[in-house]
């Protein structure tokens, strides 16, 4: 069932966004969710797809292999994403700044989260993936919450 809602929230975006859980779920291949973001990796490969994120994703995504240090899984993680086919980084430049000021303002997110919902808002993504309810509250995008799908 939530594979159907997945595919159909997929077909009704010309261009989605993704936000850093998609990427967490997939690289540490979280059995919870690992079934939905396979899928949403796999529709990424299809030359008709199109998605979005903020190089605020990737900074996410390699904080912890800093941290720890492991250079090898920051390598593995910079070198599949940076190239993955149909996907997008954009970085924050001033007009996301300011959207991203005027939506964190109005539906009182955090920064970060801002800037992933400006930067899918300035890039014309339609659709929002997601596992992040406070997300919600932005109504430019249709959010698709992954837990919702279990």
């Amino acid at each position: 069932m939530g594979i159907d809602r997945l595919r159909r929230f997929l077909l009704n975006h010309q261009r989605i966004a993704l936000d850093t859980h998609v990427f967490i779920y997939q690289l540490d291949e979280n059995i919870r969710y690992l079934h939905l973001t396979d899928h949403i990796f796999r529709w990424l490969e299809a030359p008709s797809s199109r998605a979005v994120t903020s190089t605020i994703t990737m900074t996410e995504l390699l904080a912890g292999p800093y941290k720890d240090p492991d250079d090898q899984r920051v390598d593995h993680i910079y070198g599949l994403l940076s190239t993955y086919p149909n996907l997008e980084w954009v970085p924050p430049g001033l007009p996301i700044a300011d959207e991203a000021a005027r939506l964190r303002a109005r539906y009182r997110l955090r920064t970060p989260d801002a800037l992933q919902a400006a930067t899918a808002v300035h890039s014309g993504a339609t659709g929002f993936i997601t596992n992040d309810g406070t997300f919600d509250r932005v109504t430019a995008l249709q959010v698709l919450v992954l837990d919702s799908l279990l």
